[in-house]
């Protein structure tokens, strides 16, 4: 049979007619029953409209239970009462009942934001005001968790309860998964909204990094930055000190290469990072020497970071290659590790400074130093020496020196050296397991 035959045959339409062809459903008719219990079955199989379910559920107690009233009250996706889906299930003969009930239900002042000890007030007004009826009340219950309620009203005040009963169990249970069903669903649906924002926001935070590593006279560099989630708190730039000038003559100008961390990760990380930049791009352009540039960038984004209560390592600094001198200014950042080749050790360069967003009047120092052939900077982010393997054991910096070290006394370019530093910091955390935190680097060495 295939699904379309499938949905005909199951349609409230189909059902209701089938219905209110037979007699009233003997509980012991267990062949019709199991007729009922294979629509319910297709319906939460290829879930799709709760809607269609509840008029389902409905339309089964009134022909099962043909001389009872069945309020149901579903709660939505937000456990709040779903007015537009509440259902009575009763035959023609108390038309006028269902009339009151609704009335009765629409006049009660439910509070917006519904809480599950305001359906005892709803309760015990219900019953005082049908004195008439018995009624019994059910929770809707799947997983743990309350989906809605069920009042049974019932004309001989001495009858039995049928909330008890295997057949209403079963189909009460079937409602439960329904609303369940429907809820996650709706849950499935935000996540995947939430998932392809954030899909477009790591797109264009891509974008913002730098797609290339510009030409620089005298340099070999490379850059890679791997965020532990979609969106990433960490920073990169390469920026020309001299903006309306050929490409050519920019290979011989200044350059700013900066490096930073925004606290965290993910879209709050990745949001801060993003107005960072554009203040820092802002600043570049003045030709100010890096203290000076780090001290207005903090003036400037004091008060954004404050109130996010969030802040920014930032390392920055700027090179000359006609003088082949880099100046540069700490933000509380990792210092950046510079190879001297001509002495065949590793220097961690760092002046003294708060992180950005901390201090309002916060000072800043400057740094200068001259390179020569063959030496190698690497600029990084915490996420490369805080990232741990299964036995808890993190990378460190004495191990990312030591690694540096092996790597400088060959004879590899820059993007060799980046990819190896990247395999040693994936073969140390091990297969299966992601990096804890945003890890970046830059490899800047001298031709």
């Amino acid at each position: 049979m295939t699904n379309n035959q499938k949905e005909k045959l199951f349609s409230n339409k189909f059902i209701q007619k089938f219905l209110d062809n037979e007699p009233p459903i003997s509980l012991n008719n267990q062949h019709k029953f199991a007729e009922i219990a294979s629509s319910l079955a297709y319906y939460l199989k290829s879930f799709s409209n709760i809607n269609k379910l509840l008029d389902l559920i409905c339309l089964i107690f009134k022909h099962i239970f043909y001389e009872k009233i069945i309020l149901i009250i579903p709660l939505n996706y937000d456990g709040e009462i779903w007015h537009e889906n509440i259902k009575i299930s009763a035959n023609n003969d108390y038309l006028p009942i269902r009339e009151e009930i609704n009335s009765f239900f629409y006049q009660f002042n439910f509070s917006k934001k519904f809480k599950i000890k305001e359906i005892l007030n709803f309760e015990n007004t219900l019953r005082n005001n049908f004195k008439q009826y018995k009624i019994e009340s059910k929770k809707i219950v799947s997983r743990g968790k309350c989906r809605g309620f069920t009042y049974v009203f019932s004309e001989n005040l001495s009858s039995d309860s049928i909330t008890k009963d295997n057949n209403f169990t079963f189909i009460h249970n079937c409602l439960a998964v329904g609303l369940e069903n429907y809820c996650l669903i709706k849950t499935n649906k935000k996540h995947e909204n939430v998932d392809r924002e954030i899909s477009t926001g790591a797109e264009i935070q891509s974008q913002l990094l730098p797609d290339y590593c510009p030409i620089v006279y005298g340099v070999d560099l490379a850059a890679h930055c791997r965020p532990a989630l979609q969106l990433g708190g960490d920073y990169y730039d390469f920026m020309c000190l001299k903006t309306n000038i050929s490409e050519k003559r920019k290979e011989k100008a200044r350059w700013a290469l900066v490096i930073g961390d925004v606290m965290g990760k993910g879209i709050p990380a990745g949001l801060l990072m993003t107005m960072l930049r554009g203040m820092l791009r802002a600043e570049v352009l003045t030709g100010l020497p890096p203290d000076r540039i780090l001290h207005d960038l903090n003036q400037l984004a004091i008060n954004d970071l404050d109130q996010s209560h969030r802040f920014v390592t930032l390392f920055y600094s700027d090179y000359d290659p006609r003088t082949r001198k880099l100046r540069f200014s700490n933000a509380a950042h990792n210092p950046p590790l510079l190879w001297k080749s001509s002495e065949q050790k590793i220097i961690k360069l760092d002046t003294e400074g708060l992180v950005l967003g901390l201090q309002k009047d916060a000072e800043y120092n400057c740094s200068e130093i001259k390179l020569n052939e063959n030496d190698l900077i690497l600029y990084y982010t915490d996420g490369v020496i805080d990232t741990s393997n299964s036995l808890g054991e993190r990378f460190d910096e004495e191990r990312l020196i030591k690694t540096l070290t092996k790597l400088c006394k060959q004879t590899y370019t820059s993007q060799e050296i980046l990819n190896k530093l990247f395999k040693k910091l994936d073969d140390f955390t091990g297969q299966n397991r992601h990096l804890e935190d945003d890890a970046s680097m830059i490899v800047f060495q001298m031709k």
